[in-house]
């Protein structure tokens, strides 16, 4: 599982998910700012390739229309807004986060685009969510899932929450492996997304904490063995742009 990091203080003086909810809340204002700037939009990139491979899955499984789908970790609800792709009648979208602050900016966007009807917004826990057995026909989580306090709690509640046969998409950072990209990633990560994290978010951990996290995280093999034991099927893995993400996939 590898070592366990926080944002601020250690984990027994406030547990993680406080901390996470608090570093949120802290940099909410600039939050979508650095996340475009420091993958330079790239990720964008990444949210469309999860999409495509979740809407491929609902054709071939046949359902298309009455869709409900979550987003957890939904923050800004990029990648909600990102699902309205999928189309189809009556869409529903349900993202979840444990930062009030970015729900907050998620809600001014989702207004603004004029999805409120579609796209509902609410506070919530991974590892305790609000909803009943089999609700969702599948879930997204994006740059989400190494922020869990309870990995494996969190994997199997999100797994709980889907219909049998319903897909899970998981998009996190990894680690490239080759020269040259891996010591420019090192570099980026380590030394200079800190640096201007901290100039233009005004909280010197948030940015600290990203790549210590990524550090931390069972990516690849050891990841999709995690879900595999969590009670997901078919788990696959797709490394992007040189291994800087990866998209991970489970059916129930």
């Amino acid at each position: 599982m590898g070592t366990r990091v926080t944002p601020y203080t250690q984990p027994e003086q406030e547990s993680k998910k406080r901390q996470v909810a608090r570093m949120f809340d802290n940099i909410a204002h600039s939050y979508d700012f650095l996340n475009h700037f420091f993958s330079l939009g790239i990720d964008v990139l990444w949210r469309k390739r999860a999409i495509k491979i979740l809407k491929a899955h609902l054709k071939e499984s046949g359902t298309q229309d009455n869709l409900h789908i979550m987003d957890m970790a939904t923050g800004t609800a990029d990648f909600a807004m990102e699902t309205m792709r999928i189309g189809g009648e009556n869409l529903r979208i349900t993202g979840v986060d444990i930062s009030p602050g970015m729900l907050e900016v998620g809600r001014k966007k989702v207004e603004r685009k004029g999805w409120s009807d579609s796209i509902a917004l609410i506070e919530g826990d991974s590892a305790d969510l609000p909803f009943n057995d089999e609700t969702f026909d599948a879930y997204t989580v994006a740059f989400g899932v190494r922020n869990f306090e309870f990995l494996e709690q969190g994997l199997i509640e999100m797994r709980r929450t889907l219909r049998q046969d319903g897909l899970g998409i998981v998009l996190e950072f990894s680690k490239p492996r080759y020269f040259p990209l891996k010591q420019i990633f090192h570099f980026y990560f380590h030394w200079l997304m800190p640096t201007m994290g901290k100039l233009v978010s005004k909280d010197a951990s948030a940015y600290s904490y990203l790549p210590e996290s990524v550090d931390a995280f069972p990516e690849g093999d050891q990841f999709l063995s995690i879900m595999e034991e969590c009670g997901y099927r078919s788990c696959k893995t797709i490394r992007l742009t040189g291994g800087i993400a990866s998209i991970y996939t489970g059916i129930k």
